[in-house]
């Protein structure tokens, strides 16, 4: 068993050293890998949440098995999670400065009926929604305010992809039966 071997077998059983010593020889590595792989800034981040995890999967770590390029398997993975979650905050804070932008148009329109009409649609939708179900808005929140895939969306709720599917399209029917009375009231006194 090399050295790497015998740490892992060591760090598996509890012992804590072991690992240190694992964290020590193989740090400098970690972090070349998350510069090339991107993180940038965020390199020594990204190998911090990297060493964790790896310490949290020792358990699933194959005996015999080469841990450098596990580890820095894991390492190019937190490095992907890192963009993918940049990529989404920035579409959330672009959805946030239309909905602002929106509401400043409401506020600025030349036409009082149809700010307030405008106004009514988004007091209703967000009632609506603050009506629902937890597990509703929750996948509702992923897949249309997070713009989420169904299988990212599983992942973060720890749903099977297929319940991710089913439970979207009856939270928007339980959505329209809820907006549906009230989008006719305000469409009549239009």
């Amino acid at each position: 068993m090399d050295d790497d071997g015998e740490l892992v077998a060591r760090a598996r059983a509890g012992e804590r050293a072991a690992y240190e010593a694992l964290v020590r020889a193989h740090h400098s590595a970690a972090c070349r890998m998350a510069w090339v792989s991107g993180a940038g800034a965020d390199a020594e981040d990204v190998v911090q949440e990297s060493f964790v995890r790896a310490f949290g999967a020792l358990g699933s770590f194959r005996p015999g098995a080469a841990f450098r390029p596990w580890l820095l398997r894991i390492v190019v993975n937190q490095t992907r999670n890192l963009h993918r979650s940049r990529l989404r905050l920035a579409g959330v804070l672009g959805r946030v400065a239309a909905l602002r932008e929106s509401w400043e148009e409401i506020a600025s329109a030349a036409e009082p009926p149809a700010a307030m009409l405008l106004a009514e649609r988004h007091r209703v939708l967000w009632a609506a929604l603050s009506g629902l179900a937890d597990k509703d808005r929750q996948v509702l929140g992923c897949r249309y305010l997070l713009d989420m895939s169904e299988a990212e969306t599983a992942a973060v709720l720890g749903w099977p992809r297929g319940s991710v599917k089913s439970r979207s399209t009856r939270a928007l029917a339980r959505l329209r039966e809820r907006i549906a009375p009230v989008v006719g009231e305000v469409r009549d006194h239009a």
